[in-house]
């Protein structure tokens, strides 16, 4: 009793002297609390002491998938996809969900957002078949589909379901807008069931699903803003209205003249287009004008540049000193198997693409190719699994299964895609100032969000005149380059006399995931000449490595044990941060920047899947995988 008597009397004194040091030091100065806010002020010039108060840009990245297709999409539910877009959201947002062929999945972490993009064409109907819907049943076709799905034979429905599709063939039934209206209106009230501001934000959209040719893929998700009130205004777009790009735009801008709501469409997977995705024509081989720039550029900011579908950044024949660039390819053929020709590359490809818009940007006045980069899974099982060991696959018919590594994906005579050609990827991250539906549209809006293969590191990339070796010497890069910069997705013009840019560049590890191996900075450019250039810059890396007399960074290592699916953090490095600044600047040419950050090599979902089964896999099956994440670039125009 006497230590505690003892004790409370020494804390009373020193509390009570503390209150009399405080209130001298008022008396004296005034310069703390609120008695004198004119001296706290002019002791902490600019936002005051806390740095984490009054902050007016974007502190947090918030990551979702802006790809999930359910079983209400057609070529999903016909291959025995039952979760639809109540579901997938559960799922998205941490719940528990079974998979459709009955196993219990869950995510690592939930996501912050996500946009369910079924396919407008026949969105929904697929169920109600399936159901057999009397008004669907009394159309010989749908019956036809019901009948060979209740014996087991949906893949060959869904296979007939989709060839209607694509020829513009499908019964007047399955097209009704009564239908379709009452679909949608179901699909937008689940919406809003799941969009909890500040907490999940579930974005009303869809995917116009444009097959040209048969199997050229030019589809694009379309986001909405908005919620349902304005969304149900209108019914969407569907290729059955059309399958030039130049008409889904149109249709926009009449959604949003009549709604007073706004949209943004995301294109995907240029590389299965057959080289029509990035094409220097017209959907209908018209010259490109300065008109149809400003278009696109206006509704489409950004591209999805990795998915389950393959890698979208470059390929191997289009950056032959790119060692990196050979990631996860799917590059033979159009969704139809039908094979590629010389020429197609390299108009299927981002990082050529963005080459390619500073040339027409000369030519024409606008850029019609500045977008921004996201991805999203593209997953038709209404599993958002972008993760290695937690990777549940494309379809229904590939959910994780001893054998799925050899199932064909794409199966032509010509072409053959195996499922071990899978991708497990990506997540989108986005630097928002909340988690509402406005703050992140409005982020992917002005390109402030980038891209991964399913790791969710963070990372920053700021451009700008000024920045120095100080600026990368901070925990809070941002203050620096919000001050002194453009974050991903904004422009320099106009470089002071003297000066060439600067990039402050910073990523932190995913805490689930490897060691960051190291940054690059590629760049783009159109040389005096007019020829089509580009340069990959390693810019911060781990350990005391030094490149070599070609320029190369050795090769950080390797952990991954295949056997057991596992691997080691001992090599890289947890954070990366760096001011970079171009040695080969020319202020007269216009270039474009961006940042690419790459793991250690980890081990690959096949590598999982060949533990966890007990099986072998072919030689040629990856084992391994360098995980990576794509900043949105930032450009520079004289």
């Amino acid at each position: 009793m006497t230590k505690s008597r003892h004790y409370l009397a020494a804390l009373l004194s020193t509390m009570l002297a503390g209150v009399a040091m405080a209130q001298e030091a008022q008396v004296a100065s005034d310069d703390i609390g609120q008695m004198n806010p004119e001296a706290t002020a002019a002791a902490f010039p600019g936002r005051g002491f806390s740095p984490y108060a009054d902050r007016n840009y974007p502190t947090q990245v918030f990551w979702g998938d802006q790809h999930v297709h359910t079983g209400w999409s057609v070529d999903a539910g016909a291959f025995g996809a039952t979760l639809g877009p109540e579901e997938a959201l559960r799922f998205a947002r941490g719940e528990q969900v079974t998979s459709s062929l009955g196993r219990p999945v869950k995510l690592s972490r939930p996501l912050d957002w996500a946009a369910i993009t079924d396919h407008s064409d026949a969105a929904g109907v697929i169920f109600e078949i399936r159901d057999g819907n009397p008004e669907l049943m009394a159309d010989e076709q749908p019956r036809r589909w019901h009948d060979m799905m209740a014996a087991g034979q949906g893949v060959q429905a869904a296979s007939e379901m989709i060839a209607a599709q694509s020829n513009n063939n499908v019964p007047a039934s399955m097209k009704d807008p009564r239908l379709a209206m009452t679909v949608w209106q179901k699909n937008t009230s689940i919406m809003e069931k799941y969009n909890e501001p500040g907490v999940f934000t579930a974005f009303i959209g869809y995917e116009w699903t444009s097959n040209a040719g048969g199997g050229d893929n030019l589809h694009r998700n379309v986001i909405y803003r908005d919620g349902k009130a304005k969304a149900d205004e209108v019914l969407p777009m569907t290729t059955f209205d059309s399958e030039n790009p130049e008409d889904l735009w149109k249709w926009m801008q009449a959604w949003q003249d009549k709604t007073g709501g706004y949209l943004l469409a995301i294109p995907h997977n240029g590389n299965l287009s057959n080289g029509k995705m990035f094409a220097l024509n017209t959907f209908l081989g018209d010259p490109l004008t300065r008109e149809w720039a400003e278009t696109r550029a206006k509704w489409e900011p950004m591209y999805e540049i990795t998915q389950i579908k393959g890698d979208g950044e470059t390929h191997p024949s289009l950056s032959p000193n790119d060692e990196f660039a050979g990631f996860e390819k799917w590059d033979a053929a159009n969704l139809a198997g039908v094979p590629k020709t010389p020429g197609m590359i390299e108009r299927e490809y981002a990082r050529r693409a963005l080459q390619e818009g500073l040339k027409l940007e000369a030519e024409l006045g606008v850029n019609p190719f500045k977008f921004g980069f996201v991805s999203g899974t593209d997953t038709h099982t209404g599993l958002t699994t972008a993760e290695e060991d937690n990777f549940f696959g494309k379809h229904t018919g590939v959910e994780p299964s001893p054998h799925r590594w050899e199932h064909p994906v794409i199966k032509t005579p010509e072409v053959n895609v195996m499922g071990w050609q899978m991708a497990a990827s990506g997540y989108t991250g986005v630097w928002a100032t909340e988690n509402t539906r406005e703050s992140i549209w409005d982020a992917l809006k002005r390109k402030e969000a980038y891209s991964t293969t399913g790791p969710r590191m963070t990372v920053r990339f700021f451009g700008g005149w000024d920045f120095d070796a100080k600026d990368a010497q901070t925990r809070m890069p941002a203050e620096a380059g919000y001050a002194k910069g453009v974050p991903m997705g904004g422009d320099l013009s106009a470089a002071p006399a003297g000066k060439a840019p600067s990039f402050l560049v910073a990523a932190l590890k995913d805490p689930y995931s490897g060691n960051l191996d190291r940054i690059q900075i590629i760049k783009g450019w159109v040389d005096a000449t007019g020829a089509l250039q580009e340069k990959v810059h390693d810019v911060a890396w781990s350990g005391d490595r030094q490149p070599g007399a070609d320029g190369k960074l050795p090769d950080v290592g390797n952990t991954v044990d295949v056997e057991n699916a596992i691997w080691t953090n001992t090599i890289g490095a947890g954070e990366l941060i760096t001011v970079w600044r171009d040695p080969e600047f020319d202020p007269a040419l216009r270039a474009v920047y961006y940042a690419r950050v790459l793991e250690i090599p980890t081990p690959r979902w096949t590598a999982y899947d060949q533990k966890r089964f007990g099986i072998k896999m072919a030689p040629e099956v990856p084992m391994t995988v360098v995980e990576r994440a794509y900043t949105s670039p930032i450009w520079y125009t004289p």
